[in-house]
């Protein structure tokens, strides 16, 4: 049960990020679509480099935005153990600190392992190094870069989880909570582009990254179900009740 709701979660978004891994993997379309919408090549610069919105206001306020998103919910996860009417958001509000710190952790892991670099290092760009394929060998004389996948943006699109947590008590909003997820993580993302921070694909992979990261801990460390007993056993009643009245 629990591997079919992960699945029915994951086959879509797994099919459309194979599909992207696989064309960026083995195209110049990184390179393409970042001298064609963020590098001037007339100045030789990022357009958004030293732009106050991309550089103070997406970069380090989105930063402390998404960290005060994890503060409320860590406090309302902390204070349900001792206040009533804040025990039935206990467990959605600990899913949605353990999505998200995960799905940034896990992005900033894998930016110190896989060793690619930021556009702005790149010759294409006015940098000192070679453009090299995410699963290309990497010339061993090159100095070890940390660039990929895009942190920040994976912080904008680790508010994905809202889906989850919306999801099983507020069906009606688990789109708009997708919606804000998504949102967040392109203008995080497009900001960080425009400085030459990263590659559309470095995006498109923290996405795919923190999207299976959110549905596994739904699915794997609450069982899919956010709504704590007294919350399911008021739902099971009330649909028990509209299925009584729509027979008479």
């Amino acid at each position: 049960m629990l591997h079919s709701l992960w699945w029915r979660h994951a086959r879509v978004p797994l099919v459309i990020f194979l599909v992207c891994a696989v064309v960026f993997s083995t195209t110049s379309a990184d390179l393409a679509i970042a001298r064609a919408l963020f590098f001037d090549d007339a100045q030789m610069q990022w357009i958004g480099r030293d732009n106050w919105w991309t550089n103070e206001f997406l970069h380090t306020g989105g930063r402390w935005f998404v960290r005060a998103c994890v503060a409320v919910a860590l406090a309302i996860w902390v204070s349900s153990f001792t206040s009533e009417r804040l025990r039935v958001w206990r467990r959605h509000s600990g899913y949605f600190v353990m999505a998200v710190v995960l799905s940034v952790a896990l992005t900033g892991l894998l930016k110190v392992l896989t060793n690619v670099d930021c556009p702005w290092d790149l010759q294409q760009f006015g940098g000192k190094f070679p453009f090299v394929h995410l699963f290309a060998d990497r010339p061993d004389g090159l100095r070890t870069a940390s660039c990929f996948p895009a942190a920040h943006a994976s912080s904008g699109y680790a508010l994905l989880a809202l889906f989850f947590v919306l999801r099983d008590s507020f069906p009606k909003w688990r789109t708009a909570g997708l919606c804000v997820g998504v949102v967040m993580g392109l203008v995080f993302g497009l900001a960080q582009q425009s400085r030459g921070a990263h590659f559309l694909s470095h995006d498109i992979w923290s996405a795919f990254i923190v999207w299976i990261v959110a549905l596994s801990v739904y699915v794997y460390a609450f069982g899919g179900e956010l709504r704590s007993g007294e919350q399911s056993a008021t739902r099971e009643a009330y649909v028990v009740s509209s299925r009584a009245q729509a027979r008479l």
